[in-house]
């Protein structure tokens, strides 16, 4: 009796639950897009985007320009880094992520999260920054002339010889890269680490961060890439295009993964019997629009229960202390950005639509000087 009552409770409130939180995100869902855009007083220019949709949606339009509170800085932004999570947000795709961002429209109309600039003012409260100084870190809406950062969130003072543009490159994918091998990898000198997709934008900090850790690495990439890989620090370099890793007789004590595009059974047989999988991305626009690069991660977790190796995935948490980490590390030569294209603020769409066709080598970089 005790067990259906139990079992009654979870039918009734699982459901109920579900009903609510869609209830509270379409609510909640709605934007003041069109009164933010309209004659601001101290106008700045960002891309805004008032509706979920490709990237015909989005607009280089006048703003207002934002104050800082007493413990923000305001910064000037020269350069931003895009990532495959800017046209996730902008499509608003998976859908399921809509429960945080806004059911029916975005509630943060302004994309964007990696920068580079320099502080321009700062709050009555303010300690760790003064004007003048050169910042980069991750903030949403960085595809903006200005941008208000809080002094203790994932900010960082730029290194004298870093560019802005290299520091624009930092923010998710370095990040990303460096949490994925040091923490979620527990990757240690003389061991062995596959990095498929190694020349994209994780990948390209994952393969030079790998090999600064004393791993011996192997980097999957397309035939036209296999140079660039190897230059960067790769051992060895895998044409997908002509080999499939999965195939292969090496065994790897971790498997960075940027694609995600082979099945999880396959992978497993190129790891060592306590091997690790870290699966970081996956999926392009039309991967799905429901959970879309979701179901990857859910697989890692479920097989995870069943096999010796450590399957699973993971989002990095931009924090100063990273951010620091890898601005040391090209200050010092050991990591050099790899910058694919340019573009303007006003050129963001183009620059987006490269973004989803899979092939930028590195970073894509928009520029504000």
């Amino acid at each position: 009796m005790k067990l259906k009552r139990m079992i009654l409770g979870v039918v009734i409130v699982v459901p109920t639950a579900l009903f609510l939180a869609i209830f509270v995100a379409y609510w909640m869902s709605d934007n003041s897009c069109p009164d933010s855009i309209a004659a601001p007083t101290n106008p700045m220019k960002a891309i805004i985007y008032c509706e979920y949709g490709t990237a015909e949606i989005l607009r280089y339009a006048d703003i207002e320009k934002p104050s800082p509170g007493e413990h923000e800085i305001l910064v000037k932004v020269h350069a931003a880094g895009l990532n495959p999570y800017d046209w996730h947000f902008m499509r608003g795709t998976p859908y399921i992520m809509r429960l945080e961002s806004g059911l029916r429209k975005p509630r943060f109309t302004q994309l964007g999260v990696d920068f580079a600039g320099t502080v321009e003012a700062v709050g009555s409260n303010v300690t760790r920054f003064k004007p003048g100084d050169g910042v980069f870190g991750g903030r949403s809406g960085s595809l903006a002339e200005y941008l208000i950062v809080h002094e203790d969130r994932a900010v960082a003072l730029k290194p004298a010889e870093v560019t802005f543009e290299q520091a624009a490159s930092i923010g998710i994918a370095a990040i990303t890269a460096l949490q994925g091998l040091r923490d979620r990898g527990r990757l240690q000198e003389g061991q062995s680490v596959l990095i498929n997709g190694a020349s994209g934008g994780v990948g390209t900090f994952a393969v030079q961060i790998a090999n600064g850790l004393g791993a011996h690495v192997t980097g999957v990439s397309s035939t036209r890439n296999q140079e660039l890989v190897r230059s960067i620090g790769a051992d060895e370099v895998i044409d997908y295009t002509q080999a499939d890793f999965t195939q292969g007789t090496q065994r790897y004590d971790l498997v960075l993964d940027n694609v995600g595009n082979y099945p999880l059974l396959d992978v497993r047989r190129v790891l060592k019997p306590k091997g690790r999988y870290i699966l970081i991305g996956g999926g392009g626009p039309d991967a799905g629009d429901w959970i879309g690069p979701l179901a990857g991660p859910i697989k890692a977790l479920v097989l995870s229960w069943f096999v010796s190796q450590e399957l699973g995935s993971m989002m990095a948490e931009l924090n100063q202390e990273d951010l620091n980490t890898i601005g040391d590390l090209i200050q010092s030569g050991k990591v050099i950005p790899v910058i694919d294209r340019r573009y303007s603020l006003s050129e963001v769409p183009d620059a987006i639509r490269y973004m989803e066709t899979g092939r930028a080598r590195g970073k894509v970089i928009i520029t504000l000087e």
